[in-house]
């Protein structure tokens, strides 16, 4: 894939430029790709709420992703 980096004054990487034709190759194979906004139903909503509120009553809880997967892989 041929992108190009867009940047700002600093340097800084702000942007991508995809070639039209990729753009169409990853339209035919993501479905829904140009979808801005994704609607989730009310109950992920809220079940996001409450593990957000649940983390920052004890932060100390939550686990970094490599120990999750462990976690994950030790119960299969």
């Amino acid at each position: 894939m041929n992108l190009q980096y867009i940047s700002d004054s600093k340097g800084k990487t702000t942007g991508v430029f995809i070639p039209i034709n990729e753009w169409n190759i990853l339209k035919s194979k993501y479905k829904g790709i140009e979808q801005e906004d994704i609607d989730l139903p009310e109950w992920q909503k809220e079940m996001v709420r409450q593990r957000l509120d649940d983390y920052r009553k004890k932060p100390g809880s939550a686990l970094d992703f490599a120990s999750a997967m462990d976690e994950i892989e030790n119960e299969l």
